[in-house]
C-alpha cells in the first residue's frame, strides 16, 4: 500500500499517481493521511484501485469514479461522488450538499447524514444515506436509487423522473411531482440488495415508504404551469 501525507506534498502528486496506473502494476491500495480538508482528493479514478482517507475533505472527493472504492473516515464537503460511474465511496461521517449530483452508476454509502440536494439530477447512480437528507433531494432525479434511513427534508423529489426514492423516516414535504407510490416486491428485493451493499443489516426493507414520479410534468400543460 503507498500512503500520501498530504501535510507533506501537493494534492496533485496523488491524484497523478492514481491517474497513472497501467494495468497490471502492484500499486492498487493508497492510503490518504492527513487530508485537512483538502478539494478534489482522489477525482477521476479509472482503475478498480483502493483509496482509504484517514481525516475529512473538501469540496469534489471522488468526483467521476469510474472502478474505484474510495473510503473516507470522516465527513466530506460538497459534491462528493459528483458524477460518479461505477465503484464505491463509503463516508464514515456526514456529507454535505448535492452529494452523489449527476451520478450515473456505482454506489454512494453515507453513514452520516448528507444536507441539501443529496442526488440531484441522479442518472442511475444509487445512494444509501444511513441519516438525514436534507432539502430538494433527488430534484430531477432521473434513474437510480436514493435509499434514505432518517428523514427527509422539504421538497424531496421535486421534477422527479424515473429515479426510485425510498425513506425510513419522516419526509417534510414532497416536490412538484413526486407522489408516494406502491411498495411493491421488486422494490423490497433491490432495497434488500442495497442494504446489504451498504453493510446495513439490522434495518428490514418493509420499513420504507416509496416515492416516485407522478409523471405529469414530462410535457407542458398550461393547467400545470405553476407547478413548474
Amino acid at each position: 500500500m503507498r500512503v500520501f501525507d498530504l501535510a507533506k506534498m501537493p494534492l496533485r502528486d496523488l491524484n497523478s499517481a492514481l491517474h497513472a496506473i497501467a494495468p497490471g502494476t502492484n500499486d492498487t491500495r493508497f492510503e490518504v493521511v492527513n487530508p485537512r480538508g483538502s478539494h478534489a482528493v482522489a477525482v477521476g479514478i479509472d482503475q478498480p484501485v483502493t483509496v482509504e482517507v484517514r481525516g475529512s475533505v473538501g469540496y469534489y472527493c471522488a468526483g467521476m469514479n469510474d472502478g474505484g472504492t474510495v473510503t473516507v473516515h470522516g465527513s466530506a464537503g460538497p459534491g462528493v461522488a459528483e458524477n460518479m460511474m461505477s465503484g464505491t465511496v463509503v463516508i464514515e461521517g456526514d456529507a454535505s450538499q448535492y452529494a452523489g449530483a449527476t451520478g450515473r452508476g456505482g454506489l454512494l454509502v453515507i453513514k452520516g447524514n448528507a444536507a441539501s440536494r443529496c442526488g440531484i439530477s441522479m442518472k442511475g447512480i444509487d445512494i444509501v444515506v444511513q441519516g438525514n437528507i436534507g432539502h430538494m433531494s433527488a430534484f430531477m432525479g432521473q434513474s437510480g436509487h436514493l435509499v434514505v434511513l432518517g428523514n427527509a427534508g422539504d421538497a424531496l423529489g421535486d421534477s422527479l423522473y424515473e429515479a426510485k426514492l425510498f425513506v425510513r423516516g419522516e419526509v417534510k414535504s414532497l416536490g412538484a411531482d413526486c407522489i408516494q407510490k406502491e411498495l411493491r416486491p421488486e422494490h423490497i428485493e433491490k432495497l434488500a440488495d442495497l442494504l446489504e451493499k451498504a453493510g446495513i443489516t439490522d434495518v428490514r426493507p418493509q420499513e420504507f415508504k416509496r416515492y416516485g414520479s407522478a409523471r405529469t410534468l414530462y410535457n407542458f400543460n398550461i393547467d400545470n404551469a405553476d407547478a413548474y
